[in-house]
């Protein structure tokens, strides 16, 4: 408590308050130790609607210990009570600058929580952790047949031990994972994912320590990493998604620049219901000295129902354990048809509770078994929310007759129009962008590489629950170059929807989609993958196979449709070994266009 009373005695001191053309200026002095009360103590001392917040450039400290308990739902998180640093809600305006600041967390805390405001403007400023929630090791040894692996365990930087034959960590203010969990292999020498891996949930018999001071994992994989390798754990899946770095729900006119985040408990960027988006100029990755190999630990950036404008521009995101931006709607099932204009309907994925679904003048699609494509619209008037999974949803008109348990609902009126332009996104975990917006989608000018594809469009009625099928993408003048080198097999553009059994999978689902004037460089050769689309122009592209990593799935076509109609593929070019152009089914090659194409082999059948 001393250092607290101090601080406190000192907020005149490192921080004062002007007023310029009726916005409120707070700006904070640097000084060492927990920065967490003073900053805690300047926001509840806010009393305008419009704020800046400025900090004198250095490096701040931030500790759990007096931080804000706020009770936060945390969408493709876990929900529960959070530590948060700055909770700021319901402002008309509120910006903050940090002038080249580094902001260090401590501890389980959750960095930004914004709510409610008119207008969010962040720049400036880096994020770190100074202990990482994460273990690492390097393969020193294996034995397969006995089923061991040896790990020479990172120290520096790093928090940990090892109990009664089990590794806890991160050993932070009483937490810690008791078990590795997700663990992943990554290359050393490039700090990516390692060519060939795969995810794992490790879950050892018992660990001992050996006389060197290396451990000995006892637990048989199907897949065992490399001599050499870096093994990344990161605990228990319920418990290691605590809290992105900037959480921002129900705002709008949101602007980052010049934000840097080298870990988080979480997400990087997470926006829910927001509206009209930018961030540019942004990096998300570990620094270049440090021996870490992941930054987030989930996306770089990710968007859930959010409508208006999103653009991400000039930024690099790289060594995140999820993707590089993941942009989707949702999808919630019918519980129970209450009467002709009401309905119980839930959220079904467990990271999904407490998500805002909808609200009153909201426009709906219904989405009824077993055809996947959306139906009929409605219009919400009211909404009674019963817990976290349940709500009841009441309509303006009749809902359908024949709707029954099991359908799924779709927001329309949340749904944004994104553009990605002059971005890299390499080195990390699953795919570089994953989106679903019947929106319009432009994706150019970028560099990718990517563990598993590059770019993934699915909609999905099954696990994730995240709407919906697109109708009008661009992907165009990208660099794509080492794709697709996880161990599973995927195409550098895949299309297909995820839907439950209970849906007609010959029905189409996603349409008019232009993939052109891309240059693809990569080891292996599945390009495009498409399942269900109607209409796909596949164009001006230059493909290399090259020959600077072993191909994991060579016999596979370049691209390969299933289910698709009026797909065109024209004025392509392949140069390399020769491979399968294209494998179609039936249904796909009734309205299939090859032209003019160089380098491509005779097409076969699927």
């Amino acid at each position: 408590m001393k250092f607290i009373k101090q601080s406190l005695a000192l907020f005149a001191l490192i921080f004062f308050y002007v007023s310029a053309q009726g916005q409120e200026v707070i700006k904070i002095k640097h000084q060492q130790g927990d920065m967490t009360p003073i900053v805690r103590k300047a926001i509840e001392n806010i009393s305008d609607k419009q704020v800046k917040i400025s900090f004198e450039k250095g490096t701040y400290t931030f500790l759990p210990d007096y931080a804000l308990e706020h009770y936060s739902t945390v969408t493709n998180h876990g929900n529960g009570l959070k530590k948060v640093i700055f909770r700021l809600t319901d402002f008309d305006s509120i910006e903050i600058n940090g002038n080249g600041s580094e902001f260090k967390m401590h501890g389980q805390v959750a960095p930004f929580q914004f709510e409610n405001c008119g207008a969010i403007k962040v720049t400036d400023l880096t994020i770190d952790w100074d202990i990482p929630f994460s273990f690492q090791g390097e393969v020193v040894a294996i034995n397969e047949k006995e089923g061991w692996r040896d790990i020479k365990p990172f120290t520096e930087g790093y928090s940990w031990e090892l109990r009664n034959g089990r590794v806890y960590f991160p050993n932070i203010n009483g937490f810690s994972f008791d078990y590795m969990g997700s663990t992943l292999a990554f290359d050393k020498a490039y700090k990516r994912v390692a060519h060939g891996a795969w995810d794992m949930n490790s879950d050892p018999r018992y660990v001992e320590e050996l006389s060197n001071g290396n451990l000995r994992f006892h637990e048989a994989l199907k897949h065992y990493p490399n001599v050499g390798s870096i093994l990344h754990s990161k605990g228990e899946k319920a418990q290691n998604r605590y809290a992105p770095a900037f959480q921002i729900k129900e705002s709008s006119n949101i602007f980052f620049e010049g934000i840097t985040i080298h870990h988080a408990l979480g997400m990087g960027f997470l926006f829910e219901r927001s509206e009209d988006i930018v961030i540019a100029n942004c990096g998300v990755f570990v620094r270049e000295s440090s021996n870490r190999v992941v930054s987030t630990i989930a996306d770089a950036t990710h968007f859930a129902n959010c409508k208006g404008e999103i653009l991400i521009e000039n930024c690099e995101f790289k060594h995140m354990l999820d993707d590089g931006t993941n942009v989707h709607g949702t999808y919630v099932e019918i519980d129970e048809v209450i009467d002709e204009y009401t309905v119980r309907i839930g959220l079904i994925h467990f990271e999904q509770t407490g998500f805002k679904f909808a609200d009153v003048g909201d426009a709906v699609w219904f989405i009824q078994n077993p055809d996947p494509t959306r139906g009929v619209i409605n219009e919400v008037t009211d909404v009674k929310y019963l817990n976290e999974k349940y709500s009841e949803l009441t309509f303006k008109s009749p809902v359908p007759k024949n709707l029954k348990i099991g359908d799924i609902v779709e927001n329309k009126t949340w749904n944004p129009v994104f553009t990605m332009r002059g971005c890299i996104i390499k080195d990390h975990r699953a795919r570089n962008v994953i989106i679903k917006t019947p929106e319009k989608i432009l994706i150019e000018n970028n560099d990718f590489s990517s563990m598993m594809s590059s770019i993934l469009l699915r909609g999905e009625t099954f696990f994730w629950y995240e709407s919906g099928a697109v109708k009008d993408v661009t992907i165009r003048n990208n660099n794509f170059k080492y794709c697709a080198y996880s161990g599973s097999p995927h195409a550098v553009l895949t299309v297909t929807p995820r839907l439950a059994k209970s849906f007609d999978n010959t029905i189409l689902y996603d349409s008019n989609i232009v993939f052109e004037n891309n240059t693809i460089e990569n080891f292996d050769s599945a390009v495009i993958w498409a399942d269900r689309v109607n209409g796909l122009i596949i164009r001006n592209n230059t493909i290399k196979r090259t020959t600077d990593a072993q191909a994991l799935y060579p016999d596979r076509p370049q691209f390969e449709l299933i289910n698709s109609k009026n797909v065109l593929i024209e004025k392509n070019s392949y140069e390399g070994v020769p491979v399968i152009s294209l494998e179609a089914d039936e249904v796909s090659r009734s309205t299939l266009k090859v032209k003019k194409n160089k380098g491509f082999q005779k097409l076969t059948k699927k």
